[in-house]
């Protein structure tokens, strides 16, 4: 191989590194219609930046339980704890039989989840109304006591208020596509 061939595959190979870095710089400043990459989670680059996202995350939490617009941090959408606890639907198992505690654990996990979704939803709770009257009353009936054995005492009422929420959600579809 000659020199000028040589030469002319390193300048190619220089240019184009140099183009790919060029187009890789103005990614750090790019903006969408949300502001300067809001759109990308940040990670934080320091113990002290982490303590601001999250005394952040505590403000955000206190407005909205305060009535205010922003839902609470980590409360999943609607639609998305909607599928968690529809994929319990299928499931079952047998009281005093031993094999209860995961599936009724679950259901309660998912019913808990879909409840602050609901209560966290930008509409507001009172568009989700019944639902969260039922599973108020299952919080009533469970006591707060979710070990295995309370919640396989109330088996009826875990799998009949996870029903009554799907077959409401199945009638509401606007609240969760």
């Amino acid at each position: 191989m000659t020199v000028r061939i040589r030469a002319r595959r390193n300048a190619a190979a220089l240019a184009a590194a140099a183009a790919l870095v060029t187009s890789l710089a103005g990614c750090s400043e790019a903006t969408t219609s949300q502001g300067l990459g809001s759109d990308v989670p940040q990670v934080a680059t320091s113990v002290d930046e982490s303590a601001d996202r999250a005394g952040t995350a505590e403000v955000a939490a206190e407005t909205a339980g305060a009535g205010g617009d922003a839902p609470a941090p980590g409360a999943e959408k609607v639609r998305d704890a909607f599928a968690g606890l529809q994929a319990t639907l299928d499931d079952t198992c047998t009281p005093g039989a031993g094999d209860c505690a995961y599936f009724l654990g679950r259901v309660n996990e998912e019913l808990t989840g879909l409840e602050a979704s609901m209560k966290a939803d930008q509409q507001g709770p009172g568009r989700f109304k019944e639902p969260l009257a039922w599973t108020a009353a299952l919080r009533t009936t469970l006591a707060g006591d979710t070990s295995a054995a309370n919640l396989e005492k109330h088996f009826k009422d875990l799998t009949g208020t996870r029903d009554r929420v799907n077959t409401w959600m199945q009638g509401h579809p606007e609240d969760y596509r």
